[in-house]
C-alpha cells in the first residue's frame, strides 16, 4: 500500500498534520501510531527562529518521516509565495502544500489566488500540492499552472463533516484518472478516510481529527487501519449498488417443503 507524488513513492496514503497537539510527546506518539507517508508542517514568519520552533523541527527530524511544508493561514498570493520560499529554505524541500484562504468562516480556498500562486511557485521549481475545492474547472486551471497533484477538500477545515460532496469528488476522480488526488480537510472519523480511498483517492490528509481526539495515538492508529482497509477495498473491486434486494443464498437446489 503506497502512494506516488511527483515521482516519489510514499510508504502510506495517510498524511498527518502536526498542529494542535496537546504536547510534543503526544504528537510523537500519534506519528508513531499512524505511520504516515508524510507529515505536514506550517511555517509562521514570526516564529521561524524561535526556540520553540527549533525544538519542534528537531522532533520532526527525529521521527524520520518525509515533510510537506504548507502555507497555512495565508490569505494573499504574495503571502503564500513568500511563505513557500521561506519554507523551502527552512525545511530543505521543494514540496509545498499551497493554501490561499479566501473566506474566513469556512476557510474555503481563494481559487483565483490559488491558481496564480501555483503558477508562480511551479515556475520557480516548487512541487505544488494545492488545497482546493472539487470544482473541475479550477482543477483544470491548476493542472495548467503546473500542479501534478490536487488536494480537494472533503468539508471545511476542522469541521469533521467528512465527504460533503461525494458526487463532486467522484467526478473529479473520473475526470483526472491519472492524477494523484488527496482528500484534504473535513475528515472527522476513520470511516471518512476509508470512504475516500474507496472512491479511488490516493491519500487523505488528517490533522484535527487526530490532534483533538481524547486519545490522539489511538485515533492515529485507527486512521492507519482505515486507509489500509479503504485501499484494499478499492483494489478488490467492490460490488455495485442495487435498488432491489438480491438473495445471498440462491433458490436453485432449495428443498421444497409441503
Amino acid at each position: 500500500m503506497s502512494a506516488e507524488f511527483y515521482g516519489t513513492t510514499l510508504s502510506s496514503p495517510l498524511m498527518l498534520g502536526t498542529a494542535q497537539y496537546p504536547s510534543p510527546d503526544i504528537l510523537r506518539a500519534a506519528v508513531l501510531a499512524a505511520q504516515p507517508g508524510v507529515v505536514t508542517v506550517s511555517l509562521r514568519r514570526e516564529g521561524a527562529r524561535a526556540r520553540a520552533g527549533q525544538a519542534f523541527w528537531s522532533l520532526i527530524q527525529e521521527l524520520g518521516v518525509p515533510v510537506l511544508p504548507n502555507t497555512a493561514g495565508c490569505h494573499t498570493v504574495k503571502e503564500a509565495v513568500t511563505t513557500a520560499h521561506m519554507a523551502r529554505e527552512v525545511f530543505g524541500t521543494d514540496w509545498i502544500k499551497l493554501e490561499v484562504i479566501g473566506e474566513q468562516d469556512t476557510l474555503q480556498p481563494d481559487v483565483f489566488g490559488l491558481v496564480e500562486a501555483a503558477r508562480i511557485l511551479a515556475e520557480d521549481g516548487f512541487k505544488v500540492f494545492p488545497y482546493t475545492t472539487e470544482d473541475l474547472v479550477v482543477a483544470e486551471r491548476l493542472m495548467a499552472a503546473g500542479c501534478e497533484v490536487l488536494m480537494p477538500w472533503g468539508a471545511p477545515i476542522g469541521s469533521g463533516r467528512g465527504l460533503n460532496n461525494v458526487f463532486g469528488l467522484r467526478a473529479l476522480r473520473a475526470h483526472f484518472p491519472g492524477v494523484p488526488l488527496v482528500v484534504d480537510a473535513g475528515i472527522g472519523v476513520p470511516s471518512h478516510a476509508a470512504q475516500a480511498l474507496e472512491l479511488g483517492y490516493d491519500a487523505v490528509l488528517i490533522n484535527t481529527a487526530v490532534a483533538k481526539a481524547g486519545d490522539p495515538a489511538l485515533m492515529a492508529r485507527a486512521f492507519r487501519l482505515a486507509v489500509e482497509a479503504g485501499a484494499l477495498a478499492r483494489t478488490a473491486d467492490p460490488m455495485e449498488e442495487r435498488d432491489m434486494a438480491a438473495p445471498s443464498t440462491p433458490l436453485a437446489g432449495k428443498a421444497l417443503l409441503g
